[in-house]
């Protein structure tokens, strides 16, 4: 059984796609894997993130899909989970999201846990993902892009893995949203010699711009993950 944590520089980096598009390519590898989900606010009966999980893998969601346990707190407001739990007077325990991943990982050979937005994002009022991170001891495939600012905050959470002696499994380099091929290029390079600085044994990966008919698990650029 493997798990890894699918964290990214903040919100909107990619990582749900990321999420299906690495589960997808697990799966065209003829193995048993599933996603999860800490948490989703804006939502009310389902996961959006889980059901594109799901519609990238090519499966129907699943009865664990249906009654939460992919992803064991939905809210309402589209906000930070500790404020959006807060305003239904509910709070996110790492105790029931532990005993939902573990429960997971009893079903499964490979598990996916989606993060929430960035490493600093508060779970609850005492609790950031980063914590959960190294509360659970599970190592961390970390998205980025080559959008404006990508490299401060790319290098930023790789100091703040590295501090906390969390392991990096490998580094998802995003493509979209497109910007000018110098500033890909050079992002892409700069990104990569400081993930080789803090952590030389990483893997490194990308995701180009794709269309949905393009949307499949052999689409990505991974060499050597999950062999």
């Amino acid at each position: 059984m493997s798990t890894y944590f699918i964290t990214a520089i903040d919100t909107d980096a990619g990582k749900t796609v990321v999420t299906g598009l690495l589960a997808k390519f697990i799966k065209e590898l003829g193995r048993d894997v599933i996603t999860m989900k800490l948490s989703q606010t804006g939502c009310e009966k389902l996961s959006d993130d889980i059901v594109m999980h799901r519609q990238i893998m090519g499966m129907e969601l699943s009865n664990d899909d249906q009654n939460g346990l992919t992803c064991p707190y939905l809210f309402q407001f589209p906000a930070s989970p500790h404020l959006a739990a807060a305003m239904e007077n509910r709070r996110i325990s790492e105790k029931v999201l532990i005993k939902a991943i573990d429960a997971i990982e009893k079903k499964h050979d490979h598990v996916l846990v989606e993060g929430l937005g960035g490493l600093m994002v508060p779970i609850n009022e005492e609790l950031l993902v980063v914590d959960f991170i190294q509360m659970y001891s599970v190592p961390v495939i970390l998205v980025t892009s080559g959008r404006l600012g990508s490299i401060n905050h790319t290098l930023l959470t790789l100091e703040a893995l590295k501090a906390r002696n969390i392991p990096v499994y490998g580094l998802i380099y995003n493509h979209y949203p497109v910007t000018a091929p110098e500033i890909t290029a050079d992002s892409a390079l700069l990104i990569k010699s400081y993930l080789q600085r803090y952590y030389p044994a990483a893997l490194w990966g990308e995701v180009p711009v794709l269309d949905h008919d393009a949307c499949t698990g052999k689409a990505l650029k991974l060499n050597g993950w999950f062999e």
